[in-house]
């Protein structure tokens, strides 16, 4: 199920959702939602699908960059420590993708992203100690006022064991140090 401005289930092979398919036709799916999210946690298929829709529909992709954050490694080795540096890191690596994508010509352009700014306070939520995420917050309120809300949010969810699966099958280096436990708080 998908809904404007909402996060909600969606299965991950329906790539237009049936009342929009019914309803409208591309021209007008496009007008309608020029800023479209794919959500979900780590493992979950967020870029692969952001990709086959981009390619489908021919839009600008905005992508999760993980492999920049120099900390992330060390954070999934030691959440609390690293935990302030990491979600500061892809704070401002998402500010300045999604600033740099509105200065191009927001209302001109169609695109669809695997991430979500708001995401980021969740997951500060979950890492950050009550001094540090109070020090987020305020980051990221000076911040986020800069931009816009998506137009259409689809969350993909799977349960903990899949998410895990998935991410020892990817083989990204720095995964491997990922707990069972963080992937389960994320995924509830």
């Amino acid at each position: 199920m998908v809904s404007e401005g909402a996060t909600k289930n969606v299965r991950k092979r329906s790539y237009l959702p049936l009342k929009i398919r019914e309803t409208m036709n591309l021209d007008a799916w496009i007008k309608k939602y020029k800023n479209i999210v794919v959500e979900g946690p780590i493992g979950v298929g967020k870029t692969s699908l952001t990709k086959k829709i981009a390619d489908k529909y021919q839009l600008t992709t905005l992508l999760e960059n993980a492999g920049e954050n120099p900390f992330l490694k060390k954070f999934y080795t030691d959440n609390e420590k690293y935990a302030l540096p990491t979600q500061l890191f892809f704070l401002f690596q998402r500010l300045d993708q999604l600033i740099e994508l509105t200065q191009a010509d927001l209302f001109e352009t169609n695109f669809i992203s695997d991430f979500m700014l708001e995401k980021d306070t969740i997951f500060a939520g979950i890492t950050l100690s009550d001094l540090e995420l109070s020090l987020y917050r305020k980051i990221y309120e000076n911040q986020s006022s800069q931009i816009c809300n998506p137009d259409l949010v689809i969350y993909l969810q799977a349960d903990p064991e899949t998410l895990v699966e998935r991410i020892k099958k990817r083989g990204i280096v720095m995964e491997r140090y990922i707990s069972k436990e963080y992937i389960v708080n994320l995924s509830n």
